[in-house]
Formats: structure tokens, C-alpha cells, sequence
């Protein structure tokens, strides 16, 4: 149990320390967060329209429409300008909380990925390392790729980068750390030996 919450608590840094430098300091999302100028005439327009916090999709159609009705509605879009609104109603600035809650999250996520290799009778690095890369994967095409199907997410290729890099790095350490010490075929064999003398 130590080496997998050693292997979670470094793993899971190795993630947050990719997605700081995904997010802020290379800024690989920028397409999804562009500035624009028109932003005060925007905002001073969405304030104005009284919208509840939450998703908005443009153009769409009222709940309870008919599937007739809803069609013809999108072929009359089809072609047309599109959009998703985040509304929010305040801005919260604080950042210490969300940052202790993505590290959390990393964490647990690669505990639950030690966790599946701690199942395996003797994973080799490799194995290690692709388990973690296949992570990453699942992650994304489950995630943003599936969205990005739906609602064209402008910085899509910058998840996948996440998804290959912050895995891929966390599967190079897990791989090397996991396996240091007995493996776990040595220790098989050694019980085998000993249920087989007694």
C-alpha cells in the first residue's frame, strides 16, 4: 500500500505539474479562451438578457418541442453561425482551492491506475508504462474527444497532447518506481514454495 500511495501522490504531481504548463505556462488551450474586444459589448448584452446560471447551445429549441418541429429548426440552422454560452454570474478569483482540488483529483486518479497494476501477477515496465498511456487515452477519447464530436472544441488537439504527455510521463515513473525491490513474480514463486514445503 505505500508504494501505491507514494507512486499517487508523485504521479498525480507529475499530471498537475503538465496541466499548469498545458493551461498557463505554454497556454496550449489558448483557441478554447481567445480575447476579443468585442467582450464589455458581449457581457453588457448576456447581463442584460436575465440568463440563469448554467450551458446555453445557440441556436436551439425550447424543452418539450416536437421532434418535427426540432428538426426543421435545424435545417433552418444548418449552415448558420453557432454557439455555446458558459454563463456565469460571478467570477470567483480564488485559485487555491481549485488548485488543491485538481492535485487531489490527479492523485486519485493515478492511485486508481496503481491500483489496477497492483492486480497484475508481474507487470513489466512496459506494461506499466502502456497501462498508464491507455489511461490517458481512454481519458481522452471518452472526454473531450467525444464532446469534440458534438460541439467542435477548438483546442481538442491540446487535450490530447495532455492526455499523452501527462500520462506517458506518469507511466515512465510508475513503470521505473513499481518495479524496484522483489518483483512481483519473485514473490509468487517464493509463496508457491513455501505452500509446497509445508
Amino acid at each position: 500500500m505505500k508504494k501505491i500511495l507514494i507512486g499517487s501522490i508523485v504521479g498525480g504531481l507529475i499530471i498537475f505539474i503538465w496541466q499548469f504548463i498545458s493551461f498557463a505556462a505554454v497556454d496550449l488551450h489558448k483557441p478554447a479562451h481567445q480575447y476579443t474586444d468585442k467582450q464589455g459589448a458581449i457581457s453588457s448584452f448576456l447581463n442584460s438578457q436575465g440568463l440563469k446560471e448554467g450551458g446555453y447551445l445557440l441556436p436551439s429549441v425550447p424543452e418539450g418541442t416536437s421532434w418535427s418541429d426540432h428538426d426543421k429548426a435545424m435545417q433552418a440552422a444548418a449552415g448558420k453561425p453557432w454557439m455555446i454560452i458558459e454563463y456565469h454570474q460571478t467570477m470567483d478569483t480564488g485559485m487555491t482551492m481549485n488548485m488543491i482540488r485538481g492535485f487531489l483529483v490527479d492523485g486519485i486518479a493515478v492511485f486508481l491506475l496503481c491500483w489496477i497494476i497492483s492486480k497484475m501477477a508481474a507487470p513489466s515496465f512496459g506494461t506499466i508504462f502502456g497501462a498508464s498511456l491507455a489511461v490517458g487515452v481512454i481519458a481522452f477519447l471518452f472526454g473531450p474527444y467525444t464532446n469534440s464530436i458534438w460541439y467542435k472544441w477548438a483546442d481538442i488537439w491540446a487535450y490530447l497532447a495532455d492526455a499523452v504527455v501527462a500520462w506517458g510521463l506518469t507511466g515512465l515513473w510508475l513503470g521505473s518506481y513499481l518495479r524496484r525491490g522483489p518483483t512481483r513474480a519473485k514473490t509468487v514463486a517464493m509463496n508457491e514454495t513455501e505452500m509446497e514445503m509445508a
